[in-house]
C-alpha cells in the first residue's frame, strides 16, 4: 500500500473562466504518490468538499489511489456565484467542457478517473464523452428529467424555506443561497423539462460503473438502464434500501465495488 495521508488543507486553484476569475476550493486526499491512479470526486447538486465528509478520504485510502475533491463555481468556499446570475440550462455541459478541462489542467491531471454523484455524476459522463479519461464511476446520475427528480426538489425548496435545509447546508457552503437557489430554480424552470444528455452519453469510449439505490427520490432506476442500453462497456449496481446518497447509504459496498472496477482497469 503505497503512502496516504488525510485529506490535505483546502487549497485554491485561480481560474480564468467566461472573462472572469474564479477560485475553486479542492483538497487532496489519499495517496501521496502522483503515480498513482488520480480519481477526481465531482460532488452533487448542493455538494461540496465539505459535503463530501470522509468518503473520499477513506476510498483512496482503502483501494491505494489519489484523490481530488473540489466544490464547483457557486458551491464550498470557491467563488459564490451572484444570486442575480441564474444557472443557465447547459451549467453541467460548461462544467464538463470548459471549467474541469482548465482545473485538470491547472493541476497536471491526465486521464482521471472521474467519481461523481447526481449533477456530478451526469458532469461525469458529459466531460467523457469528449475528453480522455481512464473511465468512470457515476451514482445516482441523471441522463433525462424525470417527474419523480422535479417532485423531490420541489420538497427541497420547501425544507430550505421553511424548514431546517438552510441552516445544514450554511455548515458547508461560504455563500448558502447563492447554491442552493442557483440549484433548484434552473430545475424547476419548465425550460429544463427537455434536458437531455443521452446524445453525449452514446459516445463515452471509456469503462463505465453506474450504481443507483433502488429507493432514488430523484429518478427512477431508468437513469442507469438507459446508459446501459447506450453503451455496452457499462457495468450496472443497483443497490436496495438505498436512496439517492449510495456513498452514504451504503459506503463499504459502494468502495467496494468501484475500488475493484478501478483495480479491473488499472
Amino acid at each position: 500500500m503505497p503512502t496516504t495521508a488525510p485529506a490535505s488543507s483546502s487549497q485554491f486553484a485561480d481560474l480564468s473562466w467566461q472573462g472572469r476569475g474564479v477560485r475553486l476550493d479542492y483538497a487532496w486526499v489519499g495517496a501521496l504518490d502522483s503515480n498513482r491512479p488520480t480519481v477526481v470526486f465531482l460532488h452533487e447538486g448542493l455538494g461540496s468538499v465539505s459535503l463530501w465528509k470522509d468518503f473520499p478520504a477513506q476510498f483512496c485510502h482503502a483501494h491505494g489511489l489519489r484523490g481530488l475533491v473540489f466544490s464547483r463555481y457557486g458551491y464550498g468556499r470557491s467563488t459564490a456565484r451572484p444570486l442575480d446570475e441564474p444557472l443557465p440550462h447547459d451549467f453541467m455541459h460548461t462544467q464538463a467542457w470548459e471549467v474541469l478541462p482548465a482545473l485538470l489542467a491547472q493541476l497536471g491531471i491526465e486521464r482521471p478517473w472521474l467519481f461523481g454523484h447526481s449533477d456530478g455524476a451526469s458532469i461525469a459522463l458529459l466531460h467523457a464523452a469528449r475528453h480522455p479519461v481512464s473511465g468512470v464511476i457515476v451514482m445516482a446520475p441523471h441522463i433525462l428529467v424525470e417527474d419523480i427528480g422535479i417532485a423531490s426538489i420541489r420538497a427541497a425548496r420547501e425544507a430550505y424555506v421553511d424548514g431546517p435545509l438552510r441552516a445544514r447546508l450554511a455548515r458547508h457552503h461560504a455563500d448558502v443561497d447563492s447554491a442552493f437557489w442557483g440549484w433548484n430554480d434552473v430545475w424547476l424552470d419548465p425550460g429544463f423539462r427537455s434536458w437531455d444528455i443521452r446524445a453525449e452519453v452514446a459516445r463515452i469510449a471509456a469503462p463505465l460503473l453506474a450504481i443507483q439505490g433502488e429507493n432514488d427520490e430523484y429518478g427512477t432506476l431508468e437513469q442507469v438502464r438507459g446508459i446501459a442500453r447506450l453503451l455496452p462497456q457499462a457495468e450496472l449496481l443497483v443497490l436496495p434500501d438505498c436512496g439517492h446518497s449510495p456513498h452514504r447509504d451504503q459506503p463499504q459496498r459502494v468502495s467496494g465495488a468501484a475500488g475493484r472496477f478501478i483495480a479491473s482497469h488499472a
